[in-house]
């Protein structure tokens, strides 16, 4: 399959770990808490995370075994609590997400290939 659609579906992963960084820049637990805005902002920056996961790990299984450092099972878990438990998401969980497993993902991502 076509490589450069796989580095775009990375590229959607490091954007939407980044943004969520972003997001939250400034912030602590309670005012994340209190600020449903960013909220949603990080929330769907997790379901695109998630989404491009599922896709390499669909359309490029053997790329997903060679970058086992990454949390593909991880990735597509959120997105399937946020979206299928969208009204029981628990913040403390994506306040962690956002603390210490994106930093460390956009550690363990690959480089595209071009």
């Amino acid at each position: 399959m076509n490589e450069n659609r796989r580095d775009d579906y990375l590229e959607h992963i490091r954007q939407a770990a980044s943004d969520a960084l972003i997001f939250v820049e400034g912030l602590n637990k309670d005012e994340f808490a209190e600020d449903k805005r960013t909220q949603q902002a990080v929330i769907m920056s997790l379901i695109i995370i998630g989404e491009a996961a599922t896709k390499i790990m669909d359309r490029y299984p053997e790329f997903t075994v060679e970058n086992a450092q990454v949390p593909w099972r991880s990735m597509r878990g959120m997105r399937n609590r946020i979206a299928h438990g969208y009204f029981d998401i628990n913040l403390d969980v994506v306040w962690e997400t956002v603390q210490v497993a994106l930093p460390a993902l956009l550690k363990s991502l690959p480089t595209a290939q071009g």
